[in-house]
């Protein structure tokens, strides 16, 4: 039966382009090593350049391969190269790829050598590429470098399952029908017989559905469809239920000249749900009409770059559902890291997946590239329930009618049971995809979207460069900011013919210097880049459902002195609340409701009180203002903000408390200055220097300046498990405001490719 190994650790890494690392022998060269992900560097968060990381670097592991391993096929699945893939094992070619946005694997058999010391040698090129997408001209966002994702080796026997795509043509609530695909690789010389069977296993393990057949392989690789075949009173997966199941695919050899050879599986986790754009313009989940609300999410991470661990990329997703209150999410401008994917089928978070590119579309050889990128992109994903809609389009390019028509033909016969679409900055754009998706930045300050001029129409970008806002800009920014985004969503609301519409977007990223605000971000986030909330965030995590998230409020204001030079004596308020009542100094000031005059189409529009001249209230300076929102009159959420008081303690917070020692697992760190009452002294610009003990490293700057008051470290994880402990102290506040933490390290219980014969 097939193994799945990690192929992750121990490899050394040569920041240097040496041709020799391509050797057996081991190069007489300095070396560091690490474990993957890995950035092939580290990078403060802003005020650096695209330099730093575009060099040629190589990677090195030697893995054992067993005697019992004999007669088996030995693949390497890299999830992730930045930017261009050269691979050698023992010195011999096996195989490289082009662009580092999509997985590839490579037959390493033929040049590993049976118990003996073997080495895998990576030539990471992460140099400009400008005939590999999405480079080519300027792009707005960075690529960092490194075999920045997951690797892993599959052993498996002589006839293998190379992928299996299973699409549910008919989902609903009485009969499901699943029709499955697979290639499957025959390394034999002769043809031979094959039973293959397929098992849905539900949540609990129970067999569902079965289905066996005998095929004919041929020696190479043989694609084949099964019948379809029928499944009773379904689970259906949706937003509010992701309910999972599993295919479990069996083939082996009856006859022939590998008889009774060793059996392959392959297990795929599958949702099923119906998904589709109708004429009415509608998106329809399941046949229930769902206006789309979402946001455009880069992968980029401080200090890091994309190289983020698995823990790290399935927050995102979390945080994408869960905080921002988001049904559906645009992975920009490129496939998303398995990871990240794998945590939106579990949560129900919808994900519309596009090929890489920005605004340029090169000469014949790039678009083959690009071609062969959709390719990759759609087998990989394409069991994926989340995915509801493929992008066959350069992000913001012009019309290629030649081009287009091939990604498009590409992407129906790879996947008939999703619809394409293909991002454009232009109206008068000519149609090829399914669904007409644009970019609308026309009237964002007016809060207005265009009406739709195509059927079915989905907005995938709006705000972002329109108005950039920082986490410690002024309070009238950060309201204006929220209010924007409010006003879009509610227009986009309010016209049947929108699908839905995505916002620019829910993190600052890093960028060129011919972008963003001089010190290499774009602050077009509603998040910071360490995913921490500016007031936008917390707009969108009010639009989401009490029945699904909860009862919301928040006060989008803060209590100081300048409370009216801020922002005058308005109070906007984001929930989900049916009312909500205004107390000050803890008597009960206002009651006010959901302002529909000003957002008549929004599902939840903030609650707006006026003429809030707190500085006239009484004859003492107000000491608290708290809003309560009540459903059907009960109270149901709440919150309270207090006059700022002096720096009285640091606070850190990590995003887990246990790691594991694999050497790349990490945890998120938010360290926060905070008054006595716990609020984060948003005007802080306090530098804060961190202390690590234990198993385990600290990725950030150090010291790291505060920004609002707050800022990020990363906590990575060693081989060894143990206890690790961070401590962290303001400068400069006569050792007022200390504060530590421990975060658990266990061992790695995953299986790992032998860096030795055993």
């Amino acid at each position: 039966m097939r193994q799945i190994l990690n192929f992750n650790t121990e490899w050394s890494f040569y920041d240097r382009d040496l041709p020799q690392c391509r050797a057996k022998q081991d190069p007489s060269e300095s070396h560091e090593v690490v474990h993957l992900p890995h950035a092939n560097k580290l990078v403060p968060h802003h005020y650096f350049g695209e330099a730093e990381y575009q060099f040629v670097s190589w990677y090195r592991r030697p893995f054992g391969v067993p005697a019992e391993w004999r007669g088996r096929r030995l693949i390497v699945e890299f999830d992730g190269v930045m930017s261009v893939a050269e691979v050698f094992v023992n010195g011999i070619p096996v195989g490289g790829h082009l662009g580092g946005y999509t997985s590839f694997a490579i037959d390493i058999t033929d040049a590993a050598e049976i118990g003996e010391r073997n080495v895998l040698a990576v030539r990471v090129d992460s140099t400009r590429q400008e005939d590999v997408p999405p480079e080519g001209r300027l792009v707005d966002y960075m690529l960092f470098g490194g075999i920045y994702r997951d690797v892993r080796m599959i052993v498996t026997g002589q006839t293998y399952i190379d992928w299996a795509d299973h699409a549910w043509p008919e989902a609903g609530t009485e009969r499901a029908t699943l029709a499955s695909g697979y290639r499957i690789v025959h390394s034999g010389e002769t043809a031979v017989a094959a039973e293959l069977t397929r098992e849905v296993l539900d949540r609990e393990g129970r067999v569902v559905n079965t289905f066996s057949t005998i095929c004919e392989l041929e020696p190479g690789a043989s694609e084949l469809r099964l019948p379809s075949g029928d499944m009773r009173d379904p689970r259906l997966w949706s937003l509010d239920d992701p309910y999972l199941y599993e295919v479990v695919t069996r083939l082996r050899v009856i006859d022939g000249e590998r008889k009774d050879g060793i059996p392959d599986e392959v297990r795929t986790r599958v949702g099923i749900r119906s998904a589709e754009f109708r004429k009415d313009s509608g998106f329809y989940l399941n046949g229930e009409r769902l206006k789309l609300r979402g946001l455009n999410r880069h992968q980029t991470y401080p200090y890091v770059g994309g190289a983020m661990c698995d823990r790290g990329q399935r927050a995102d997703a979390d945080l994408l559902k869960f905080e921002l209150g988001l049904n559906f999410v645009r992975s920009s401008h490129y496939p998303a890291d398995p990871s990240f994917l794998d945590r939106c089928d579990e949560i129900g978070l919808l994900v519309f997946e596009e090929m890489p590119g920005w605004q340029f579309i090169g000469d014949e050889a790039w678009q083959e590239v690009a071609l062969r990128h959709v390719e990759e992109m759609i087998v990989r994903d394409r069991n994926h329930p989340s995915i509801f809609l493929w992008g066959v389009r350069i992000n913001e390019s012009g019309d290629n009618g030649g081009f287009y028509r091939r990604t498009n033909e590409l992407a129906r016969n790879l996947d008939p049971s999703r619809p394409t679409g293909g991002v454009r900055a232009f109206r008068d754009s000519e149609m090829l995809e399914d669904v007409f998706t644009y970019n609308d930045f026309t009237r964002n300050r007016e809060g207005i979207v265009l009406p739709p001029n195509q059927t079915p129409y989905l907005i995938t970008e709006y705000m972002g460069h329109m108005y950039p806002t920082k986490a410690y800009d002024s309070v009238e920014r950060l309201i204006k900011h929220a209010l924007g985004h409010a006003k879009i969503q509610n227009s986009q609301y309010g016209d049947p013919g929108i699908a839905g519409a995505a916002g620019w977007c829910a993190f600052d990223y890093n960028t060129h210097r011919d972008f963003g605000s001089g010190d290499r971000i774009c602050y077009h986030g509603v998040c910071d880049l360490f995913r921490l909330p500016k007031f936008a965030a917390h707009f969108y995590r009010s639009q989401q459902a009490p029945s699904s998230g909860g009862a919301y409020v928040f006060i989008a204001r803060y209590l100081v002195p300048s409370f009216n030079e801020d922002y005058g004596d308005v109070v906007p308020v984001f929930t989900n609340c049916e009312e909500a009542e205004l107390f000050v100094n803890g008597e009960k000031a206002a009651t006010g409701r959901p302002d529909y005059v000003g957002y008549p189409s929004l599902p939840f529009p903030p609650i707006v009180f006026q003429g809030c001249n707190w500085w006239e209230w009484g004859a003492s300076m107000v000491s608290s203002l708290k809003v309560v929102g009540k459903i059907g009159g009960v109270p149901s959420a709440e919150h309270e903000i207090f006059p700022f008081g002096l720096p009285s303690r640091l606070s850190l917070q990590a995003d887990a408390s246990e790691l594991i020692a694999d050497g790349s697992d990490c945890a998120r760190v938010i360290v926060r200055l905070q008054d006595d009452r716990g609020q984060t002294l948003h005007l802080s610009r306090h530098a804060v220097s961190f202390r690590i003990e234990g198993p385990g490293r600290l990725i950030g700057e150090n010291p790291f300046v505060l920004e609002a008051g707050r800022g990020g470290v990363y906590v990575q994880a060693s081989r060894e498990p143990g206890t690790i402990r961070l401590f962290a102290r303001a400068i400069g506040l006569n050792g007022l405001a200390e504060a530590e933490i421990e975060i658990g390290v266990s061992r790695m219980r995953e299986s790992i490719v032998p860096v030795s014969v055993r």
